[in-house]
């Protein structure tokens, strides 16, 4: 694979380019350094170069310019070859047809059942459900919590990793028996530590599997989405399996990863900020509060891939060219100084001021799963310190190691006592 660094005009933004850790060693390092970089800034991203997007303002402009498109052979680089399957990330791009990689109508045909399948009144319904996996997942950490001689468990994989999977596999009718295969499959594809073949096959898998349900509902549709997305409206134009499949392949990605996330992101900024937590607990602050400033402070997703120029877009003194590809960095834009205040850095949830963030997006594409994620984070958090109001990290915070995913911002594991 060739991917020269020289493929950006000369009006693209100067400066050497920040290059993306795929390790994720210094996550407010890069961060940092990619505000510092200015608005608009040239990353490379595993030897590719591409533009970054890293402030609020202009992000809200670009991510509704319908000159930016989803379209992967609107990319001058895959056009031209340099950049292949060979790629490690190019299965975050070139992920099978969905509303993730479609825009203008076919994105809205794409994404209507899905809307209408999470909406409030929904929402609402399902919320018994995901109190019921809540507790439950309580019940396996104290229980975990006893069998641990020194009583060192871990938050991810007993409690914030197993909820969303569970609710999103409610969601779509996928059974509870495969939910440890499509946690490890996700997991193994995210990871740069995962040869590249090896990711592809994992694809191919899941693509297996999926197609599997779909076939198996449309034997027999039952009260879910994936049912919904296969039965069309009266009229309307029916999905394709292939695009059925895409969907609920990348949906469960997003359904659960971003909510892992989220809930690890706001306990570790809640145990590392004990006064603020006391407010929490003592009623001072919203749950809400705490869940919007965590989405804005550290995002659960890290940089967004990628949308590419149909021609060239003026920004400023600069110029995405026509053909070059745009990252968005959500994590660089929830600390944007120029939108957050001076104090961007800082996890405050007495912010005098509304927390206005875009971390689930923008414009048509913008998260469907938010409010989902919002619902299940507004129970689990509450419970979880209801539960064990003496929790604590059981390691020094700069012990905790990121996941080498460049996209999400997860964790390896959370260690915590749960009792004080």
């Amino acid at each position: 694979m060739n991917c020269p660094h020289a493929a950006a005009r000369e009006t693209a933004p100067s400066g050497a380019a920040v290059v993306i850790d795929p390790l994720v060693q210094d996550l407010d390092g890069e961060t940092a350094r990619l505000r510092d970089a200015g608005p608009l800034a040239r990353i490379e991203l595993l030897g590719v170069p591409a533009l970054t997007v890293t402030r609020h303002a202009l992000a809200r402009q670009l991510l509704v310019d319908p000159r930016l498109v989803k379209d992967l052979d609107a990319w001058g680089l895959w056009q031209r070859g340099e950049v292949t399957h060979e790629w490690p990330l190019i299965g975050m791009i070139d992920a099978g047809r969905s509303m993730f990689t479609v825009d203008g109508a076919e994105h809205r045909r794409l994404r209507t059942k899905t809307s209408q399948a999470l909406t409030p009144r929904r929402l609402e319904e399902i919320r018994p459900d995901i109190e019921k996996f809540t507790q439950e997942l309580l019940d396996a950490l104290a229980e975990e919590g006893k069998r641990c001689e020194n009583g060192v468990v871990d938050l991810k994989s007993v409690f914030a990793q197993p909820l969303p999977m569970r609710v999103v596999g409610m969601l779509m009718g996928v059974d509870e028996t495969e939910h440890p295969m499509l946690m490890e499959r996700y997991r193994a594809f995210f990871s740069m530590l995962t040869p590249q073949e090896e990711r592809m096959a994992l694809l191919a898998e899941l693509d297996v599997f999926y197609t599997a349900l779909v076939r198996e509902r449309a034997a027999r549709p039952a009260d879910d989405l994936t049912s919904a997305l296969i039965l069309a409206e009266e009229g309307g134009e029916p999905l394709t399996e292939e695009e059925v499949v895409g969907n609920l392949k990348a949906m469960v990605a997003a359904g659960h990863e971003t909510t892992i996330g989220l809930i690890l992101n706001a306990v570790r900024a809640l145990l590392t900020h004990p006064g603020q937590l006391r407010k929490v607990l003592d009623g001072e602050i919203p749950w809400e509060t705490v869940i919007e400033e965590t989405l804005r402070w550290d995002t659960p997703t890290t940089h967004l891939l990628m949308r590419f120029a149909t021609e060239d877009i003026q920004v400023g003194d600069a110029v995405i060219a026509k053909g070059e590809g745009v990252v968005i960095s959500y994590r660089a834009i929830g600390r944007d100084t120029e939108h957050h205040g001076p104090g961007a850095d800082d996890f405050d949830i007495t912010r005098p001021t509304p927390i206005r963030h875009m971390t689930f997006g923008h414009g048509p594409h913008i998260c469907p799963g938010a409010a989902l994620s919002r619902v299940e984070a507004g129970i689990a958090l509450p419970a979880l310190f209801a539960r064990f109001p003496g929790l604590r990290a059981a390691v020094a915070d700069e012990e905790l190691r990121k996941l080498p995913v460049m996209t999400q911002n997860d964790m390896e594991a959370f260690p915590v006592l749960l009792h004080g």
